[in-house]
């Protein structure tokens, strides 16, 4: 159990399962009006803090720097939301609906308050009221915000502490595609020019002469004769060869683009309330 002295280091420290796995950050502490013992937790869960889920703080302890709960993490985050009114108070029928879901009787609920401890709560008998949103200890029905012990509330130097709330926006990284390289194979026609030769008969005639006088009576005087030519001619070959032309590789670059991202922030607002004082007073002490 966490004692009283132990509560101003309970809030906006970290919040663990049994298994070791973070929650979220505890936000505030809901008190029972009728013992003044502290009842609840609220965890702010979610990505930046966006969801607030209630956790019994009765089995929780202090352990070192943040705050151990004996429920597993998507229990807590999956637990029924609910709606505190203006006056920080939960309903008597929401804090039904939060001990089923953990698991706790409310008998026993009701047994504990009718008890009183070592005397560090200081409570009175009675049965368990609604729990108010760290209302002081000790008080039936009391409400107001009061995040630890005298935290944010009236000190002994009469001074009130002001907190707000600050939003603070990270990024993750998923996957968002997939890009491959594939290679496969198309047949396209190409077209080249080579020149060819062939060879063609021609006949060449020339008159007698001195030169050729004796050839051209060394055969018969009349007879009939055949000569034959060999002819050539050439033809395109085509051949192919597969040679490397390029090398194809796939890489990745970052671009970097800014994102707009809007929330809600809640921050406290001090005013200064004096009986008998007049509206033109009043809006001098909030200039």
């Amino acid at each position: 159990m966490i004692t009283r002295e132990e509560l101003a280091d309970v809030l906006d420290h970290p919040v663990y399962d049994g298994d070791g796995n973070k929650i979220g950050d505890a936000k505030h502490i809901f008190f029972d009006d009728m013992t003044g013992r502290p009842e609840w937790v609220s965890v702010k869960t979610g990505m930046f803090g966006s969801h607030e889920s209630f956790v019994p703080i009765r089995d929780a302890s202090l352990v070192e720097d943040h705050i151990e709960v004996p429920y597993r993490k998507d229990q807590v985050k999956d637990a029924p939301h609910v709606d505190v009114d203006a006056g920080g108070h939960l309903s008597e029928s929401e804090e039904h609906r939060l001990y089923d879901y953990y698991g706790i009787n409310w008998d026993s609920v009701l047994s504990e308050a009718e008890r009183t401890d070592d005397g560090r709560w200081a409570a009175g008998p009675g049965t368990a009221g609604t729990a108010g949103m760290a209302g002081a200890a000790g008080t039936a029905g009391t409400t107001g915000r009061q995040d630890a012990a005298d935290r944010g509330g009236m000190r002994g130097d009469d001074a009130m502490t002001r907190s707000e709330e600050r939003m603070h926006v990270g990024v993750e990284r998923h996957e968002a595609g997939r890009a491959r390289l594939r290679k496969y194979v198309v047949t396209e026609e190409v077209q080249q020019t080579v020149p060819v030769r062939h060879e063609e008969v021609r006949v060449e005639r020339e008159p007698i002469t001195d030169a050729n006088r004796d050839q051209a009576l060394s055969g018969p005087e009349i007879s009939e004769a055949e000569h034959e030519v060999t002819l050539h001619e050439e033809r395109p070959v085509v051949e192919t060869e597969t040679v490397p032309v390029e090398r194809v590789r796939m890489t990745t670059e970052e671009h970097i683009e800014d994102e707009t991202v809007r929330g809600q922030v809640r921050k406290e607002r001090i005013e200064a309330e004096t009986e008998g004082m007049t509206e033109e007073d009043i809006r001098r002490n909030r200039e």
